[in-house]
């Protein structure tokens, strides 16, 4: 039975109690079902949209409602969308809840790939976003007691690394991969970013070719530390793989093999869907809570 949509909650520790990984994998199943239920009547970017939805307003993730905060403590954040042969993104966006929204919104409605900053957050309320509430309370107690070290004076070898770590052990980006009933391929991500990052600071998320990458062969995208996906240009050579009928778990692994190589463990994960229906999810950390549903409905959860 072919996979008609996969969705990820991110490569990282996933160092998690018995109630967390309940609450992952109920946050997966709802996202798949709820993307399921337009795929009869609707299109694969209808699939992925409502799905990263679901996945954004869970607050378990870091993306939405779960977004992590820079150094100032301020929720920035970073989305993209891929269907026939359009793109669309926003970065560094601070406004609105869902930001796969108003990257939808880019795809649709303008000429462009990607909006950033403010002009991202004036669109958002131009077009009738719901606003983001905020960062999340355990979000600004990590915020907080890291920073409070930091005054302390304790020594910390490296902040990206920590905060990294530290982030990593509770969420990561989301995305989706979608094919329809006209055999169209989408992709999408959304994120809150890294953990204490510059403001500013920019991933792989909403950049075509790294974060995801849809055409008529294939679809991917990715999680995981956005600079070396970035410098790999990783979904795309993942969706070139998969034009050359390679299977999506083998053109995962050659992609990932070569993040691995060059910059180490714990670094990346991604998941694909061919034009078939074929579908994989590979990481190289501890854990990267993924699921399918196929075209009988039936949901199968993996990673965690």
């Amino acid at each position: 039975m072919k996979a008609i949509l996969a969705v990820h909650g991110g490569a990282g520790k996933w160092a998690v109690d018995e109630k967390t990984y309940r609450d992952v994998k109920k946050v997966l199943e709802e996202a798949l079902v709820e993307g399921f239920r337009v795929y009869r009547t609707g299109s694969s970017l209808d699939m992925i949209t409502i799905a990263i939805e679901v996945l954004e307003n869970s607050g378990i993730f870091n993306a939405g409602i779960g977004s992590t905060v820079d150094v100032s403590g301020s929720i920035s954040m970073d989305a993209g969308l891929m269907y026939r042969n359009r793109a669309g993104a926003v970065v560094y966006a601070k406004y609105p809840k869902n930001p796969v929204k108003l990257a939808r919104i880019v795809l649709e409605k303008t000429d462009h790939i990607i909006i950033a900053g403010d002009a991202a957050d004036n669109l958002a309320r131009k077009m009738g976003l719901e606003p983001h509430p905020g960062p999340l309370p355990r979000t600004l107690e990590l915020y907080r007691n890291f920073m409070e070290k930091l005054r302390r004076g304790e020594k910390i070898e490296s902040t990206f690394k920590k905060s990294l770590e530290m982030w990593l052990n509770i969420g990561d980006t989301v995305g989706a991969v979608a094919i329809d009933k006209d055999s169209v391929l989408a992709a999408g991500a959304s994120t809150g970013g890294v953990f204490l990052k510059m403001p500013g600071r920019v991933g792989d998320s909403p950049i075509p070719g790294a974060g995801f990458y849809a055409n008529e062969c294939g679809a991917a995208v990715a999680t995981g530390i956005g600079e070396y996906i970035l410098l790999t240009h990783a979904t795309l050579k993942i969706v070139e793989e998969l034009c050359n009928n390679t299977l999506p778990g083998k053109a995962i692994e050659k992609i990932l093999n070569v993040i691995t190589s060059r910059f180490g463990s714990n670094t990346a994960g991604f998941i694909a869907l061919d034009k078939l229906g074929r579908v994989a999810g590979l990481y190289n950390t501890r854990a990267m809570p993924w699921g399918y549903i196929s075209e009988d409905g039936a949901v199968k959860i993996l990673g965690i």
